[in-house]
């Protein structure tokens, strides 16, 4: 999964965001340097990550909501032909 990620849709979404790099956002407080930018980036790394997965799952379950549906229409339809074979030999043997 993580090569979908940085293989395919990380450099779309940069391209779409306009490469924006936080990474070298740091902030200097006495001898100790906070890189708040990395940290920036990582959670907007992991949002888009996460609604990548969610559509993702969503499709899937659209997908296999239509599957079900098909398979019911399927079976209704096997049943009514069943049922007029039934019909039908009874009427044959009276």
């Amino acid at each position: 999964m993580s090569s979908v990620v940085n293989d395919i849709l990380m450099p779309v979404i940069g391209i779409m965001i306009g490469g924006l790099n936080f990474s070298s956002l740091t902030i200097q407080v006495g001898n100790a340097t906070i890189r708040y930018g990395s940290f920036l980036q990582n959670v907007i790394d992991f949002l888009i990550v996460a609604a990548c997965i969610f559509v993702f799952i969503k499709l899937l379950s659209k997908l296999s909501k239509k599957k079900e549906e098909e398979e019911v229409i399927q079976k209704d339809e096997q049943v009514k032909l069943l049922e007029e074979i039934r019909d039908l030999l009874k009427e044959k043997q009276q």
